[in-house]
């Protein structure tokens, strides 16, 4: 299912950015038009050779079976007709956020017809449904084998339609409009709710020839393709290989599960039952935008970014501990699930809840697993399965039980009752390290604890990764925990710790990448590559060079398998930008914002990247839109005023950087810029004073900017000033 966030956009575009730091086609504007604009037609069957299907599983598996119909599995795709599709088609009318629609039935088809905000009135066919309970969604056919989900959703349980993301209004160019890439079937959904999915983007065209085996999430999605299972089972069942997943261990079933049960970011084309999970994704580590500071939900997370946090995960639970693996359901009611492995007499007691028992206050959920509600009214419960830190919560004011259910009550109250019950400390966590990662202006002695806990393999993996993400890594003792890190055992913390090189010189980075090139784990091998982007592997020798040839590949893979994301297309054309393949990032960038014209990142590399051929006209029109877009931000104004001068319009470069100060006081770099234009240009030493001193003011450790200060010193004739500063450089360079 789709919610605003159930996609990998911000996953996707910090992973390969490089430049620190318009064309808008409506696909869909049939105004006042009682014309059909759907494509009625079907997604191609795909039945690969080894894929045989669910219905053969029966004859072995038949109580399996029937528990599994009727699951969310077996319903998470359906076929639109009368007996799958449960919202209200009988002439309804209603509108939303200023959209209005009419659910009607046609020649036994349902149909939604839509008024948008900008008016245009197009009327479409459902197809397909998606998901069941508690909330249903509805899937429309449009022109490239693209299939849309309607942002319009029934409310299974109060039986009504209503939006996800209520109350916000989203214009039909929007990336987040239904039309448009964050509700396309194929790219946000399909490979997690059908079986034997590929995807079939075809970039050039920007179009699908997406199939599938089976509709649903069946059998084959789990269990892998069964042909040779079934040829086993029927020539002679003997021996311990039965050439079919079993999930009969943690990780083994957690490869199974958290294909999909996770916030990832693509590494292949498609999903491959049973693989280790970092050879076919990148986890999404416990990024402030989409958790907690420290690590609960927030966004949606899918479950396994939680549950790698949870001391579940670390002592070998499984799923399938609590759930059943084909109904899906939880195996017990109330405590009896947790009470499984926690002694009843120790923790089903009023001692230890201090709350009455046989109560919803007392069930161990309700402290240990609070929840979210999301896609409107879809409640999910977080998976870390933490103690509440209501301490933690005066401080940095994450959430925390007591005062979820305690409204009346605020964060202080709940921590002098858990000092009260339990006394005055907090057994350590995790928790605490991250949340310490994303405080500003660290202590020494707060450092060395963080760079203590990139290493300590007590903490999670995940937590572990993300404080290294958290961190800027600029000297040699901060830099030895990185390369200490480098030897993890988790996948996760070797990627993220790769990518904190590259900072560093081209000769630097290649010694470091050298030595990850050739990782046992694909998502390690791309962290390499990405230090190595624009190398010349004919510098190097056998076998460097077939390892870097092998893990470019990962790479490019990795890279094609998201262009069908406008962020995809963003990093597309960051690499090609780095390999200095100008016309194909210039290319990707227009087709990123073709895209999702909402993505400003996109603005400012295509605008360089139009200087850098010495289009200065489209680089010049490209940030005038941005402008447009964002009015009230002073980069692109320092973006221009480079341009021009590199034109040779320097007045109108000063402009530029005066109007980038103007709505950014602290905009260190055009003040930089400023202050040499006037001592180089202008020969103004006084503006340039000026101007560098209020540069120091915002960044006073910029070498660059004292080095200039010292110039002008020098040219005023100032030599004691001009000297003390270049000692200092000096001094530093030395150390």
């Amino acid at each position: 299912m789709i919610n605003k966030y159930s996609n990998q956009y911000f996953l996707l575009i910090n992973s390969l950015r490089i430049v620190s730091s318009f064309l808008i086609i409506s696909l869909f504007t049939a105004c006042n038009s009682e014309k059909s604009d759907y494509v009625d037609k079907e997604i191609q069957g795909h039945y690969d050779s080894n894929y045989v299907g669910s219905n053969t599983c029966i004859e072995c598996h038949q109580e399996q079976y029937d528990t599994w119909i009727g699951s969310h599995h077996d319903l998470a795709m359906q076929v639109a007709n009368d007996s799958t599709v449960l919202g209200d088609f009988n002439n309804v009318r209603t509108r939303i956020d200023g959209v209005d629609y009419f659910f009607y039935k046609e020649n036994n088809e349902f149909i939604v017809q839509i008024k948008e905000i900008d008016s245009s009135v197009t009327k479409y066919k459902i197809t397909f449904t998606f998901g069941v309970t508690p909330l249903q969604q509805y899937l429309v056919d449009f022109e490239k084998g693209k299939k849309q989900v309607l942002r319009v959703t029934w409310d299974v349980i109060e039986k009504k339609w209503y939006h996800q993301y209520d109350g916000d209004t989203i214009e039909p160019h929007d990336w987040l409009h239904w039309t448009k890439g964050a509700q396309n079937w194929n790219t946000m959904c399909a490979e997690c709710h059908s079986t034997n999915l590929e995807k079939n983007y075809i970039i050039d065209t920007d179009s699908f020839e997406t199939t599938y085996s089976e509709i649903n999430v069946a059998c084959e999605s789990c269990h892998g393709p069964s042909k040779k299972h079934n040829e086993w089972a029927l020539e002679d069942p003997k021996g311990e290989n039965t050439y079919i997943l079993g999930g009969m261990n943690q990780m083994e079933q957690l490869n199974l599960c958290a294909s999909c049960h996770a916030r990832r970011a693509k590494l292949t084309p498609n999903l491959t039952p049973g693989d280790y999970f970092e050879d076919q994704y990148l986890i999404q580590n416990l990024s402030t935008s989409f958790y907690h500071g420290d690590g609960q939900i927030l966004e949606e997370d899918y479950v396994y970014g939680s549950f790698l946090q949870s001391k579940m995960y670390a002592n070998g639970i499984m799923c399938s501990n609590c759930h059943d693996s084909h109904s899906m359901k939880l195996k017990f009611d109330g405590n009896a699930l947790c009470l499984q492995c926690h002694v009843p007499a120790k923790y089903n007691a009023e001692n230890h809840s201090f709350h009455k028992e046989n109560t919803e206050a007392d069930l161990c959920i309700n402290c240990h697993m609070t929840g979210e509600i999301y896609m409107g009214n879809d409640f999910r419960r977080d998976h870390s399965f933490r103690v509440p830190r209501p301490d933690q919560s005066t401080i940095y004011g994450t959430p925390n039980a007591c005062t979820k259910c305690h409204q009346d009550k605020n964060d202080l109250w709940a921590a002098n009752a858990i000092e009260k019950w339990y006394g005055d400390t907090r057994p350590d966590h995790f928790s605490d390290a991250l949340l310490l990662s994303s405080k500003v202006g660290l202590t020494d002695t707060e450092r060395k604890k963080l760079n203590d806990f990139i290493n300590d393999l007590k903490y999670p993996a995940i937590a572990r990764s993300t404080v290294i993400e958290n961190l800027d890594f600029r000297n040699e003792e901060e830099f030895s925990s990185l390369i200490q890190a480098l030897n993890d055992s988790s996948a996760t913390v070797r990627y993220n710790a790769l990518l904190k090189f590259r900072i560093l010189s081209p000769q630097e980075r290649t010694t470091i990448a050298l030595r990850h090139l050739k990782d046992s784990i694909r998502l390690v091998r791309i962290g390499a590559a990405k230090l190595m982007i624009g190398f010349n592997e004919n510098a190097l020798e056998e076998p460097d060079r077939s390892n870097l040839e092998k893990a470019r590949s990962d790479l490019e893979t990795m890279l094609f398998s998201n262009a069908d994301f406008s962020t995809g297309r963003l990093q597309l054309g960051d690499y090609y930008l780095q390999k200095n393949d100008l016309n194909k990032a210039i290319e990707h960038y227009k087709m990123a914002l073709q895209m999702d014209s909402l993505l400003t990142p996109v603005y400012s590399n295509l605008a360089t990247t139009y200087a850098m051929v010495k289009d200065y006209v489209n680089a010049d029109y490209v940030l005038d839109k941005w402008i447009d877009l964002e009015p009230d931000i002073g980069r692109h104004h320092y973006l221009k005023a480079l341009l021009y001068f590199e034109m040779g319009k320097d007045e109108d470069a000063v402009a530029e950087l005066k109007k980038a100060i103007q709505i950014d006081p602290k905009d260190a770099r055009s003040l930089y810029n400023l202050a040499t234009y006037y001592y180089q240009g202008k020969k103004d030493l006084t503006q340039a004073e000026s101007f560098s001193k209020k540069a120091l003011i915002v960044d006073p450790e910029n070498q660059d900017y004292k080095y200039l200060l010292g110039l002008i010193y020098q040219e005023q004739g100032y030599m004691v000033k001009a000297q003390r500063i270049f000692q200092e450089l000096n001094a530093g360079q030395q150390n």
